[in-house]
């Protein structure tokens, strides 16, 4: 068997090859976001923002639940396994969203996305952490989401420019075969196990193991429960974005391309700030970072409400992006503090599954709070509730 050695350099192949993977495992996400908002109402004649954010709402609770399942099952199945198998779920993905004939088609996709993206990304960003070893855990969460929602972002601008210039169906999901193609066969044949890193990482750690991972993570632990409530809202407000953003554009005449690109900014400023966010929670206060984090956002949604020009959502979407920054590998980073490596896997997926259920509870949400109340109602709402989350943030969790 080969040494175990930790680190990016030492394990440079094996990481590169995963960021390429969840660059992929980004792209499948990306291929929605711009795309289908517009195809639910002009193709499917759907016209209640509760009913067009059913596929959110789909998507979410699905990748929700096999987050739990993919941490609580890392151990035994192996993490490459449960890599292989998440991309084997993508494969339908795009021929479905090219051919479906009805709005419930759309949504069964959206299960499968569910699947994919609990399955892939969870194993790409544990493996990564596996790798490097607890003093760049930060830099390597990163890394990952870096590569994955820059990809986010730029294929919610080329799905928009593709459809602008060829319309909704087929082109745009084209894109969605290649990416699913790639990463199963880059998975299959190319990706290590990281399990030996794990145990090997277990025999030194002097972290208490939690006496159940699910309920301390969730509400018992103090610190872990304060991560994961965070967790919940950013994905929450992010639920929103992604569908409620594109039809605010709509309403105010935006063309394809202009939606596509403010779509676009959002995440690829996410993603791109991860370089260095990542980094600073390795080196700087969690706690701090995920509350001027959490109030960064609030303040960016809160703006949405002002928000007629080009230029207003765009600048609105480089704030939101750096705030989401700021947190979003800081939430990964801050649950391994407080957890044993052989936990790890567990207690991440137990947050994740928090996590991602805010894409469904954030969609079904302000869905019907826009439909009840109006557009604007709605996002100031998610605008305060993300604010009381930064509040919530400094008085559960400790400072390490």
């Amino acid at each position: 068997m080969e040494e175990v050695k930790f680190g990016l350099k030492e394990n440079w192949k094996q990481f590169s090859l995963l960021v390429v993977i969840n660059a992929f495992v980004g792209g499948m996400i990306g291929l929605e976001r711009t795309v289908l908002p517009a195809l639910a109402e002009q193709e499917f004649g759907i016209s209640s923002k509760a009913a067009i954010f059913s596929f959110i709402v789909a998507f979410g609770i699905t990748k929700a639940i096999c987050n739990y399942f993919t941490g609580k099952l890392a151990n035994i199945i192996g993490r490459k396994n449960l890599l292989v198998i998440g991309w084997v779920f993508a494969i339908p993905i795009p021929f479905i969203l090219i051919f479906a004939n009805s709005w419930d088609w759309i949504i069964f996709a959206n299960i499968l996305l569910g699947i994919n993206q609990g399955l892939t990304w969870s194993m790409a960003v544990v493996m990564k952490i596996d790798l490097v070893g607890s003093k760049k855990r930060g830099l390597a969460v990163g890394i990952n989401e870096f590569a994955g929602y820059v990809s986010v972002g730029i294929v919610a601008f080329l799905t928009g420019y593709i459809a602008s210039h060829y319309g909704l169906r087929p082109y745009p999901f084209y894109l969605g075969i290649a990416f699913s193609v790639l990463g199963l066969i880059l998975s299959l044949v190319f990706v290590k196990d990281t399990n030996d890193h794990v145990k090997n990482e277990s025999i030194d750690s002097n972290i208490p193991l939690l006496s159940n991972i699910f309920i301390d993570t969730t509400f018992r632990h103090k610190s872990l429960s304060g991560i994961t409530q965070a967790g919940l809202v950013n994905n929450l407000n992010d639920g929103m974005i992604w569908g409620l953003l594109p039809m605010l554009l709509l309403s105010l005449q935006f063309t394809p391309t202009q939606i596509g690109i403010l779509a676009a900014v959002y995440p690829t400023v996410w993603g791109l700030s991860q370089l260095f966010t990542g980094k600073l929670s390795d080196i700087y206060s969690k706690k701090w970072l995920l509350f001027f984090g959490m109030v960064i956002q609030s303040l960016a949604i809160f703006a949405l409400v002002f928000a007629i020009q080009f230029w207003h959502f765009a600048a609105i979407g480089v704030l939101l992006g750096f705030g989401t920054a700021l947190v979003y590998p800081t939430f990964i980073n801050a649950i391994s503090d407080f957890t044993h490596p052989s936990q790890r896997a567990e207690s991440l997926g137990t947050f994740r599954f928090w996590r991602d259920l805010g894409y469904a509870i954030g969609a079904i949400t302000t869905g019907l709070l826009a439909d009840i109340f109006g557009v604007n109602f709605s996002i100031a709402f998610i605008a305060i509730l993300t604010a009381l989350s930064a509040l919530v943030v400094v008085f559960r969790i400790k400072d390490v």
